[in-house]
C-alpha cells in the first residue's frame, strides 16, 4: 500500500543562474543508487506547502528565509517511489528562491537526513540537460527554462 504524502520542494537558484541540488540515497537500499533532488521534504500537518518549503530549506540548506521570500508556486506533479522499504504517492509544489550566493549549511539535518543526503551542489542548467546522473524532478531543466526566462 501506497503512503500518501505531500511535500514542497524549492528551486534554489544564484546569480550565476545555477541551481542547488542535493545528492540523495536510500540508507535502506544501497542498490537503489544515487540521485540529486531538489531542497524540500514533506508537509508537517497543518503546515502550507510556503511553510514546509521554507523550513526544509533551513534545514537543509542553512538559508532561513520567510514564507514571503518565495514566489508563487512554479510546478506541481505527483512522483511515486520507493524509499526505506516502504512506497510512496507524493505530490509536490515547488517554488523558486533567487538568491546572490548561498554557502550551504548542513548543521540542520535531522537523522533521516543525514543518512540520505550525502553532498550538495551548484549546478548549472546546461550541465543538467546533459547529465547522465538521475536528476529529480526529471522536467528540471524545462521547468528552470519556464520560470527563469
Amino acid at each position: 500500500m501506497e503512503v500518501e504524502r505531500r511535500a514542497a520542494r524549492v528551486l534554489l537558484v544564484d546569480a550565476a543562474d545555477r541551481v542547488l541540488l542535493l545528492a540523495g540515497r536510500d540508507p535502506a537500499d544501497a542498490a537503489a543508487g544515487s540521485w540529486w533532488l531538489t531542497p524540500g521534504g514533506g508537509l508537517d500537518p497543518g503546515e502550507t506547502g510556503a511553510a514546509a518549503a521554507v523550513r526544509e530549506l533551513g534545514e537543509e540548506t542553512g538559508l532561513h528565509v520567510s514564507t514571503g521570500d518565495l514566489g508563487p508556486v512554479v510546478h506541481e506533479r505527483v512522483a511515486r517511489f520507493r524509499f526505506a522499504g516502504r512506497d510512496y504517492r507524493q505530490s509536490e509544489q515547488f517554488f523558486v528562491l533567487r538568491v546572490e550566493a548561498h554557502e550551504v549549511n548542513t548543521a540542520g539535518f535531522t537523522a533521516l537526513e543525514r543518512a540520505a543526503l550525502t553532498g550538495h551542489r551548484w549546478w548549472p542548467r546546461h550541465e543538467l540537460a546533459t547529465t547522465t546522473e538521475r536528476i529529480y524532478p526529471a522536467e528540471l531543466t524545462e521547468v528552470l527554462d519556464r520560470v527563469l526566462s
